[in-house]
């Protein structure tokens, strides 16, 4: 089984792009974020008859997120936990089986600029919502894959301009706190673990200014965590760098993990 993670800034406004990547792929099933769709207006049909099961948690003009399935999915759920003003779609979970089940959780984790501030404020107080909730889902003691934007540079190799980022609310030391007291709770950053000596890269995300992405001047954003059943089944994982080089691009590439279920 094959998940994949693609930031597709804009369904609408890509959805050739994300056409023709679907139709190039071979992932079982895809997590979207910002989607920046209704549900009600996101293209249903389009991706129905191209075989994919759809499930949205969508939000005009920002945020969104869906699941696409060729396998069946069961158990849908929307919406982080623990804070029942937050409007912002940004979390689905849904169980999806294969030779077995494994349980999906997609996540468009806040930017958090400017920080300090409210924002800042906001996105460290979602995290502690995701960190109970990932806690719950390792209870499960079953196959658990959590990905998604996650809007968090991990380490400095992360980044190609380290210094360019100190400030910023994605590479903040509180932020990269609250991301690996996620991870200490015994998950596995599946597309480090491929390569957990390297010392640079590999980016998921390179802004449109500047050139960035003809420098390489990147950031890895886009992790796939795996809980201690789903990384007994990992086969490979990896970052698909050149879906950046297509006509229109989002500003972000996919992020996939294999697993033998």
């Amino acid at each position: 089984m094959k998940i994949a993670s693609f930031n597709i800034n804009g369904v609408k406004a890509r959805i050739e792009a994300l056409t023709a990547w679907l139709g190039q792929t071979d992932a079982d099933l895809v997590v979207l974020q910002e989607i920046k769709s209704v549900d009600e207006a996101f293209p249903r049909a389009h991706f129905e008859d191209l075989g994919w099961q759809v499930e949205t948690h969508g939000q005009k003009g920002f945020n969104g997120v869906a699941i696409l399935s060729r396998l069946p999915l069961e158990d849908v759920t929307r919406g982080l936990a623990g804070d029942d003003g937050d409007e912002q779609a940004r979390y689905i979970e849904a169980t999806v089986t294969g030779t077995q089940s494994v349980r999906i959780a997609g996540l468009y984790l806040p930017n958090g600029n400017p920080a300090p501030g409210p924002k800042y404020d906001y996105k460290l107080a979602w995290m502690e919502r995701l960190r109970l909730r990932a806690a719950e889902l390792l209870a499960l003691e079953m196959p658990v894959v959590m990905l998604g934007d996650y809007n968090i540079i991990p380490e400095a190799r992360d980044v190609a301009n380290p210094q360019n980022w100190l400030d910023d609310a994605l590479f903040r030391p509180e932020s990269r706190a609250a991301f690996r007291a996620i991870l200490h709770q015994g998950w596995t950053d599946a597309i480090r673990i491929r390569d957990p000596h390297g010392t640079r890269g590999p980016f998921t995300f390179w802004d449109y200014q500047a050139g960035a992405w003809n420098r390489d001047d990147g950031i890895r954003i886009d992790h796939v965590l795996l809980s201690p059943e789903a990384a007994d089944l990992m086969v490979d994982a990896g970052v698909e760098r050149d879906v950046r080089a297509g006509e229109k691009p989002s500003d972000h590439v996919p992020v996939w993990v294999r697993l033998a279920a």
